[in-house]
């Protein structure tokens, strides 16, 4: 196969996955590969084959393409070829929740400086290191990636990285509980949508719905959680987006929880863990584990919702996401405490502090936990982040964390 009917097939199975045929697109990409002698050909149709499997949640196929896309690049000698191929293992690992090996890979891609191709990427490089960090709870640098990569958008006047990243930025918001800006931020992702994504593919559409979901029902107004969430499910189906799908699912499942629904919060949760295990998304296993055992606790069924924590503990640990470790902690606190078994709640109690120290999830101000309840942060330039109204009260003449990082002895 020469390189104009390398082309040609290219397309044709481009065609073929914009109008939702992907095994038919995905069975002529294939052949490219198989017939095709044109190695940039080769490269082009492989960047295809990466990020259909990623839609699909076939994330191991996606790692196999891109290791095999990682040669192709060295065949060709390029090094605009090798950061991207790069980009695309580190992306791969990022789903696979392989988080330093995600970090190690963007890490390679940002040290290819210099190039025109490279220069482009460097935006999709930080938000993927962003991803990462998040998963490890490392938030400051996962604030310092995300903002690096707001940065890179708006210099490129890239609307399409931006809308990612302000969903990213949702998530992050979320997890630390500034409910505010959760909302804010896939709010803003949504307006770009609205006013650019006339020829963007409606994932984008459905993942700023998705996160808009997540805020509404961290607020307590579940109606609007609700249709949001009904909304981006009506894509990710009719796109055959499986991971999607099952984060949709545990929202859905989580809406019914806080409405007091167990009944019906329980086959949503046991539908989203099927998908999150076939797909392997481990982060997301912890969250339904983390929902379930919230619904045992409200049926006060406290040893199976210890079987659900012990399960979660397992997978945070494997990962080394410290923030579902630290939850899982509260959540046996309240259970052994409930139990009156004082040698076991003294025993997370202490854990669940040396989490906070860990993830330095306190105010440096004034010293109280952050992530604990709904508070207004703000973050410095240094990417350490405040109660909002420590700031406004006392103001400030520099960070005072990086002040006391400066002193410790024994750090390098």
């Amino acid at each position: 196969m020469g390189q104009d009917q390398t082309k040609q097939q290219i397309e044709k199975g481009l065609h073929l996955y914009q109008s939702n045929q992907t095994e038919k697109a995905l069975r002529v990409w294939m052949r490219v590969l198989e017939k095709s002698a044109d190695p940039a050909g080769r490269f082009r149709v492989l960047g295809c084959l990466i990020t259909a499997h990623a839609e699909m949640g076939r994330y191991k196929d996606m790692l196999k393409f891109a290791v095999v896309q990682i040669d192709t690049a060295r065949e060709l000698e390029d090094p605009d070829y090798l950061t991207e191929s790069y980009l695309n293992l580190a992306r791969s690992n990022e789903k696979l929740c392989e988080f330093q090996k995600t970090i190690s890979y963007c890490k390679t891609c940002l040290n290819m400086q210099g190039t025109t191709v490279s220069l482009q990427l460097n935006g999709q490089v930080s938000l993927s290191m962003g991803n990462a960090f998040l998963g490890l709870s490392i938030f400051q640098k996962a604030l310092e990636c995300f903002e690096k990569a707001l940065r890179y958008a708006h210099n490129n006047d890239d609307k399409m990285l931006e809308c990612r990243v302000c969903c990213s930025l949702g998530n992050f918001y979320a997890q630390i509980k500034d409910y505010e800006k959760a909302l804010f931020f896939p709010c803003k992702a949504a307006e770009l949508v609205n006013d650019y994504g006339k020829g963007w593919s409606l994932k984008y559409r459905a993942m700023s719905q998705y996160h808009m979901a997540v805020a509404y029902r961290k607020l307590g107004h579940l109606a609007d959680a609700m249709d949001c969430c009904e909304e981006s499910m009506k894509i990710a189906l009719q796109h055959g987006d499986r991971p999607l799908q099952a984060l949709c699912l545990l929202c859905f499942a989580d809406i019914h929880r806080s409405r007091k629904d167990v009944q019906t919060a329980f086959p949503r949760y046991d539908s989203s863990m099927s998908i999150m295990t076939e797909i392997g998304n481990r982060l997301g296993l912890i969250q339904v584990l983390l929902g379930m055992t919230k619904c045992w606790m409200i049926q006060k069924e406290l040893d199976k919702a210890l079987e659900s924590i012990e399960k979660a503990q397992e997978l945070a640990e494997g990962l080394g996401n410290k923030l579902g470790l630290l939850k899982l902690h509260c959540l046996c606190e309240r259970i052994y405490r409930t139990k009156g078994q004082q040698r076991e709640l003294r025993d997370h109690v202490v854990k669940f502090h040396e989490c906070v120290e860990e993830m330095e999830l306190y105010c440096g101000m004034c010293g109280e936990s952050i992530g604990e309840k709904n508070n207004q942060l703000q973050a410095l330039p240094c990417s350490h982040f405040f109660h909002l109204k420590c700031l406004q009260t006392n103001g400030t003449r520099g960070c005072p964390n990086c002040r006391r990082l400066s002193v410790k002895p024994g750090y390098v």
